[in-house]
């Protein structure tokens, strides 16, 4: 009997199919980015100098191991009510400034027990390990919303746009001088003056 061959599969172009399939996934496929929190970080200082700071321009804010929000590490609050306290605070304006200037653009209660100028207010923010990332993102925002608040105020009497007018404006005519000196102004009376410490265990 004559031996049968087995016909044999011609594989020549699976290479190059394979291929095409290779490149059809890797245009159509979407890859997942990382989502995060846009933070600008502080510029390096280089000049670093002792800063002597009065007990009553610091406005302490703790995040405890059960989510709440302490003010001056005893009093309680809740974080709809979290941002008009910083506004009272930055916007006290019961004294001078370190070259002896008042706040003549405060709108604050004056209390002699609270900050004596913007420039002065300093926020202390730190929360415990423990805590909730989205307790922690809350309370930032409010006290990013605060300072957003006292500069959009101040802008709106002055220009009669918010500051978020200005800054939108400034970045599409970057090179309109009187834009950025009108939102550097705005910045200067309300500097965000926030210190974060390092979280407690």
């Amino acid at each position: 009997m004559s031996e049968r061959n087995t016909p044999e599969v011609n594989a020549g172009s699976m290479a190059d199919i394979a291929f095409l399939l290779l490149i059809f996934f890797l245009v159509t496929t979407t890859m997942d980015t990382d989502i995060g929190i846009y933070k600008r970080l502080p510029e390096k200082q280089t000049d670093l100098t002792a800063i002597t700071l009065n007990e009553k321009n610091v406005l302490e804010i703790n995040i405890n191991a059960n989510d709440e929000i302490l003010i001056e590490g005893d009093q309680i609050m809740k974080i709809e009510n979290l941002k008009q306290v910083v506004v009272d605070f930055i916007d006290n304006g019961a004294g001078t400034n370190n070259k002896g200037n008042k706040c003549t653009w405060c709108n604050g209660k004056k209390d002699v027990t609270s900050s004596d100028h913007p420039e002065k207010a300093m926020i202390s923010f730190q929360s415990k390990r423990n805590a909730s990332y989205t307790t922690y993102i809350s309370v930032q925002n409010e006290i990013l919303s605060a300072y957003a608040q006292l500069r959009n105020d101040l802008s709106q009497s002055l220009y009669n746009k918010t500051f978020s007018q200005l800054e939108t404006e400034l970045k599409n005519n970057k090179g309109n001088k009187t834009l950025a000196e009108n939102v550097q102004y705005i910045k200067a009376k309300y500097p965000q003056l926030i210190t974060e410490q390092t979280p407690k265990k």
